[in-house]
């Protein structure tokens, strides 16, 4: 049985679609469950902020890997892999057809393939460095980091307290941190692997990738809107009560976290869609990914086409 993998910028539609597979699927006696490749729905109480399927969505289609993490705890690609791995195998050899939905790409190809990724440090190692951190503030830290690996610092944002932070935890337990790190992996914990196994076309087990595209203008209207919907539902109390929890460096990655902390709606739209350019980039560079312009249709058409290119 081959896995189905849905992977797209943030509000072109993802879980619509997932949702409108999963029907098609058990119409045809198949019993499909969602595996989430988002590096921030892992966490329990930014739900709405993340995007993760509502409680009526996850009746329709059972969704792994959402909300099980709390929000003071850090979390990585690699850990990420091994969950992801052991889900999705346990579905396949009981017969049930994964269906892989997320906008992080390393995280996707986490999930689909096998990746060296370096693990996170020792707690006591990023324990340290956090309350460095925040003592000193992230600038100092990247001028340690300056001193330390200078070709690294060069490639850091001074005030990219994850980053920085990373970069120290790994040179203190001997690892040398990547000069130029791969666009898109800030969140998860743990450095990206070689951009040739990025890139490859190698996986863990049979796939169909479809890349869900939309016309610029759509996506941005479709982002805006989005944020707007998600500040309705409570996106920026779930914020505070995150803050006021000690929200980990990792899960204040989630788009919007610190733009709402500030109270700034459109800087948390600029944000999100200079965050989409991103994922679409992505998506260009995904080995074997076919892509699916969505604009403008429904979701039942699209899993229709989605299921005509992986009739097993």
């Amino acid at each position: 049985m081959r896995i189905i993998a849905l992977f797209g910028p943030t509000g072109v539609g993802k879980t619509a679609v997932a949702l409108a597979l999963a029907d098609l699927l058990r119409a045809r006696g198949e019993d499909p469950v969602a595996v989430s490749a988002d590096a921030l729905q892992v966490y329990t109480g930014l739900e709405t902020l993340t995007g993760v399927a509502t409680p009526a969505e996850q009746a329709r289609l059972e969704h792994r890997l959402v909300s099980f993490l709390p929000v003071d705890e850090t979390f990585s690609a690699g850990r990420y892999a091994q969950l992801a791995h052991a889900e999705i195998d346990a579905l396949l050899e009981a017969g049930r057809r994964p269906i892989v939905v997320g906008g992080t790409g390393l995280y996707v190809r986490a999930a689909l393939a096998e990746l060296s990724l370096r693990p996170p440090a020792p707690q006591a190692v990023r324990e340290s460095w956090i309350a460095e951190l925040e003592r000193s503030g992230a600038p100092a830290l990247h001028g340690t980091l300056l001193e330390r690996a200078p070709a690294v610092a060069a490639g850091i944002d001074p005030n990219d307290r994850q980053r920085v932070v990373r970069a120290l935890e790994l040179l203190d337990v001997g690892e040398l941190p990547h000069a130029r790190p791969l666009q898109d992996v800030a969140g998860t914990g743990a450095e990206p692997p070689r951009a040739s196994q990025l890139w490859s076309e190698e996986l863990r087990r049979p796939t169909l990738l479809a890349g869900l595209t939309m016309e610029r203008a759509a996506l941005y209207a479709a982002i805006d809107a989005r944020v707007d919907a998600m500040l309705a539902a409570g996106a920026r109390e779930e914020v505070l009560r995150a803050h006021a929890a000690g929200a980990s460096l990792t899960a204040r990655k989630a788009l919007g976290f610190e733009e709402l902390l500030a109270d700034d709606i459109e800087a948390m739209k600029r944000r999100t869609r200079n965050y989409a350019k991103r994922q679409l980039t992505w998506m260009r560079k995904l080995a074997g990914v076919r892509a699916i312009d969505v604009t403008d249709r429904e979701p039942a058409a699209i899993a229709r086409e989605i299921l005509a290119q992986a009739p097993d």
